[in-house]
């Protein structure tokens, strides 16, 4: 009599991938992609032995983001991952806090999510130009201490911040909306030209130089002075 499983012996079989192997390994390369960008970014911001803060600089490091990630499917969890990096990792030959600040906000203004929450409460690196270029139709919320030019070039986002900011908070912003819980630092508003900063506890001082838009402090208007 002739074996009924003889066939089924004789038939190969090719391993199929697993679906949540398949999202992981795609994750992983996402990420090494981000990794790349940025290490090549400081890499090149490195040459110049200083990162030093003025617009041209800024704006060029932003393009160089911009390149790197433009082509990714970016998620929340993808920036939040890539913030652990920077605060943890060793993987990194420089650490510059301007260019990360402007990489996490290129990454933040290219991910598909309309609204990106961060919490860097428990963080000993402060970042700086969070919320850079935050265009309308994005809602970014910050938790933590904050450092310099937080909504710098504000482009009609909203930006939410759940702590403090350092310096220049607004800077050149556009138009758009800054909600700041606590207090902000000096130069408040500095060259803005439109959209509005509200600030619950106190602003430093507002900036010297500011051609539009409004700053209310504790629900005060600061400027334009009526």
């Amino acid at each position: 009599m002739k074996n009924p499983f003889t066939d089924f012996c004789a038939v190969s079989y090719q391993k199929k991938d697993i679906p949540l192997e398949r999202i992981l390994r795609a994750k992983v390369n996402v990420m090494d992609r981000i990794l790349e960008g940025y290490n090549r970014l400081v890499e090149e911001e490195a040459r110049n032995f200083i990162w030093v803060v003025e617009q041209n600089r800024v704006v060029k490091t932003y393009s160089s983001a911009v390149k790197s990630i433009m082509n990714l499917e970016l998620e929340q969890e993808d920036i939040e991952e890539f913030c652990l990096e920077l605060e943890q990792s060793n993987k990194f030959a420089y650490m510059i806090s301007g260019p990360a600040g402007v990489y996490i906000s290129a990454m933040v203004n290219y991910c598909q999510s309309k609204r990106v929450m961060l919490n860097l409460t428990d963080y000993k690196r402060v970042f700086h130009f969070l919320g850079y270029k935050l265009p309308e139709g994005k809602t970014l919320v910050l938790q933590g201490r904050m450092g310099d030019y937080i909504g710098a070039a504000l482009d009609g986002g909203c930006l939410t911040v759940k702590g403090s900011t350092g310096n220049w908070c607004g800077a050149g912003m556009v138009k758009g909306e800054i909600l700041v819980t606590d207090y902000t630092g000096e130069k408040t508003g500095e060259w803005m030209l439109g959209g509005e900063i509200h600030v619950s506890g106190g602003v430093k001082s507002k900036g010297l130089n500011l051609y539009g838009g409004k700053i209310i402090e504790q629900g005060k208007m600061i400027f334009p002075l009526s």
